[in-house]
């Protein structure tokens, strides 16, 4: 017999937006009521959200960051084995974007280690101009940044520059990112970048990590934060634990549990793209799919800046493979 909370929870088919009441409940949920609720996740998913989102990264500039986030390699705070280097060539971003754009991709995103770009300085210039080359070498593309903090001005520069989407991860609770993530800066910094470039009518991609010690309450407060600031993409990463990390001995979530968030994810924010991210082949391995039919609507493909992914040609058949499901 169903779950009664499950039950209640298919008004979403007709519309009707569920209470962070019934959500908590749900998120309560353990054995086969889960399979339950994905079922419904990915009914969801098929009535309200856009077909399959299917992105790649370049790291252009590594290891090179001032900020002392506790999941990551390249921070100057940690001591993680990390190739570091300066900013990729325009030549070397366009031959990888090329590349990229060969198989069934839907975007090309440029990503650098560091604070950010409240100045447009030489390299944030030089960016747009890697940006811009994209465009016009590479017909039909969609170009996307993830390049730290911006002001008004770069914000701007960015948007006037047709950058499809911007990714600043939120990475936690509004509550908790002070203790789970960073000292050095606030999320407070990241939401302000975020509405200036709603501001811009640049489409952002924000969402966060599974696996950091948060709470399930931190992850569902995360969902109704990003709901709040109407991201367009909300990419959710498993935390592959890295060592020379402070949370290089952070123990795996289990793998109900992290299908269990991405129902809940899609339940929260039902037409937005929920993009799976790292962890899919590493931490979930023979489980990946099920994530893709619990709600998710979209992947990362190809590697994870300090973190293998798979192969681009692998994963547009595995692509394929899921649209049977819809």
């Amino acid at each position: 017999m169903i779950n009664k909370y499950i039950q209640q929870s298919y008004k979403i088919l007709e519309g009707e937006e569920l209470s962070r009441e019934l959500i908590d409940k749900l998120s309560e949920l353990q054995g086969a009521d889960v399979m339950d609720l994905m079922s419904l996740a990915n009914k969801v998913k098929t009535k309200f959200a856009m077909p399959m989102h299917v992105c790649t990264i370049m790291n252009v500039k590594s290891g090179l960051c001032n900020e002392d986030c506790k999941f990551c390699a390249q921070s100057l705070h940690n001591n993680a084995d990390v190739e570091r280097y300066s900013l990729s060539s325009k030549k070397e971003i366009q031959e990888q974007a090329k590349e990229a754009f060969k198989y069934d991709i839907k975007s090309f995103a440029l990503v650098t280690s560091g604070t950010g770009y409240k100045k447009a300085n030489s390299e944030f210039n030089k960016i747009i101009e890697s940006i811009d080359d994209i465009h016009e070498k590479v017909e039909g593309s969609r170009v996307c940044a993830s390049i730290g903090f911006l002001s008004d001005e770069t914000a701007k520069a960015l948007a006037d520059h047709n950058i499809a989407n911007y990714n600043i991860n939120l990475q936690t609770s509004v509550d908790q990112y002070g203790k789970l993530i960073s000292s050095t800066h606030t999320i407070e910094d990241r939401i302000d970048t975020i509405k200036l470039l709603k501001k811009y009518g640049t489409k952002v991609c924000s969402g966060g990590i599974i696996g950091i010690g948060e709470s399930m309450k931190d992850r569902i407060d995360m969902a109704y934060t990003l709901k709040e600031l109407d991201v367009d993409v909300i990419p959710l990463n498993v935390l592959v634990p890295i060592p020379g990390t402070p949370m290089e001995n952070n123990e795996e979530v289990d793998v109900y549990e992290i299908a269990k968030v991405f129902a809940l994810y899609r339940l929260i924010n039902p037409t937005k793209v929920l993009k799976f991210g790292a962890g899919r082949e590493t931490i979930m391995k023979d489980f990946q799919a099920l994530l893709m039919l619990s709600g998710a609507n979209g992947f990362l493909t190809g590697g994870y800046l300090t973190t293998r992914g798979r192969d681009s040609k692998e994963d547009e058949r595995f692509e394929k493979q899921l649209q049977l499901f819809s």
